[in-house]
This record gives structure tokens, sequence and C-alpha cells, in this order.
């Protein structure tokens, strides 16, 4: 019996220092599985929060770039686009979402962690005015981090947000 309660208890302290997210040999910018929603999902959120989307496609095929899609958005990206609009108050307009076409990485639109915004007065004020200044990205956008750890670059023509939660909703 003691063997058995000094290997329950080994797999119990194991747990915990390797679980996705809490355990000391994790870090916050490893990857944690996901919810994945629709884009029939994402648009009902959007529209219910007051969130627009525009598609210079007028389509939402993920696999075409000139559509906006959602299809396999991160369920808390579109939780952290709707913190974002009552937040804000702001108008919201979504430019980009999981569609081709975009930078690859973990933290990628593909994979469902970002989403573009058109920049407006409003929204850029409240990023610039609220969240702490980060400096640049790789690519020269300067970078902007909230409270609760999501990125806003400013892209020029538009706002590239990479949530890594929902930003406290």
């Amino acid at each position: 019996m003691k063997i058995r309660s000094v290997l329950s208890a080994l797999a119990l302290v194991l747990g915990a220092l390797f679980a996705p997210g809490f355990g000391v040999f994790s870090s916050a910018t490893d990857a944690q599985a996901a919810t994945k929603i629709t884009h029939a999902t994402a648009t009902s959120m959007f529209n219910s929060s007051g969130i627009g989307w525009v598609s210079s496609g007028g389509c939402s095929n993920r696999n075409n770039a000139s559509c906006t899609s959602f299809d396999q958005l991160n369920l808390d990206t579109a939780k952290g686009a709707q913190t974002l609009k009552s937040a804000t108050g702001c108008a919201l307009t979504i430019t980009g979402g999981t569609e081709t076409g975009h930078a690859s990485g973990t933290y990628s639109h593909w994979n469902g962690y970002k989403l573009d915004f058109s920049r407006t007065t409003c929204v850029t004020n409240y990023i610039k005015n609220t969240f702490a200044y980060i400096g640049v990205r790789g690519d020269g956008a300067p970078q902007w981090k909230s409270g609760s750890g999501n990125v806003y670059a400013d892209e020029g023509n538009h706002w590239d947000v990479t949530y890594y939660n929902c930003g406290g909703c």
C-alpha cells in the first residue's frame, strides 16, 4: 500500500509541475488548447455586441485571402473583441479574421488568435491612452499591451490584435 500512496503523490506533484499554463515548467506564452468556433457563431457574437465586419471580397471563405472568415476563431478571441467594444464604447469593425493570407506562426490569424480592426480615432486613442507601449514589432509596427496581456499592433491602416485571452471578460 505504501508504494501505491507514494506513486499517487508523485503523479499529483508531476501533474502540477507540468500542467499547461500553470506548472513551473510551462510559461504564459505556451499555446493553450483553445475552444474553436464557427463563422456563424462568431458573427452572432459580434452582431449581439454591435461589432461590424467587412470583407473586401464580400465573402467568408477561410481559404480565400479576399474574404473575412471567422471559421476556427478562438472563442476567447471573439470574447476579446466583445471586451474591447464594451470597454471603448467605440464603433468597432473587423477587417481580418482567420482567412489565409496573413503571417504564419503559433499566435496567428489562421490559428484563431488574431483579428484586424479598422483604425479609427476612437479606438486608437483608447489603445494608446489605456495600454502600455511595449516597443516596435519586428516589422516596425508599434505595439501596446493590455493589462490582460493581449497585444495591439498599429499596422498603419488597421490594428492587428493578438488575443492570448478574452481580455478580462
